[in-house]
């Protein structure tokens, strides 16, 4: 299956990245959590994207922070050239959709929870 980046992983079961990564993970995806927390959610420690590691093979970047806080992290994330980006609920930014469009990087309003279940991802 193709690697799938969740930018804000937490190892809170309460929060919609957690959910997602163990549905990705459930359904055989590749992932790799990257946030500010510390700790590992379905059975992957979270990266520290405060370190911008350099991350290779990245199909999707699914997105779970705010678009306040993706400002910081756009030069970044553009930078690890995915395939596409699934901006959820809450996360949408037409300034970062704009800057991966111009990249050829597909971009998507919707839920990645909704798309899982409905064989859409």
């Amino acid at each position: 299956m193709k690697r799938t980046l969740i930018v804000g992983a937490s190892p809170n079961p309460d929060r919609y990245a957690y959910l997602a990564a163990h549905r990705l993970v459930e359904r055989g995806h590749d992932i790799l959590p990257i946030g500010i927390k510390r700790g590992e959610v379905a059975g992957e420690q979270i990266i520290d994207l405060r370190k911008r590691p350099d991350l290779q093979d990245i199909d999707t970047i699914t997105l779970y922070i705010n678009p306040s806080h993706q400002k910081e992290w756009q030069d970044y994330l553009l930078s690890l050239h995915p395939k596409r980006i699934i901006f959820n609920p809450g996360t949408e930014n037409p300034t970062l959709i704009g800057a991966a469009n111009e990249l050829g990087i597909e971009t998507e309003i919707a839920c990645t929870l909704v798309m899982l279940s409905a064989g859409t991802y």
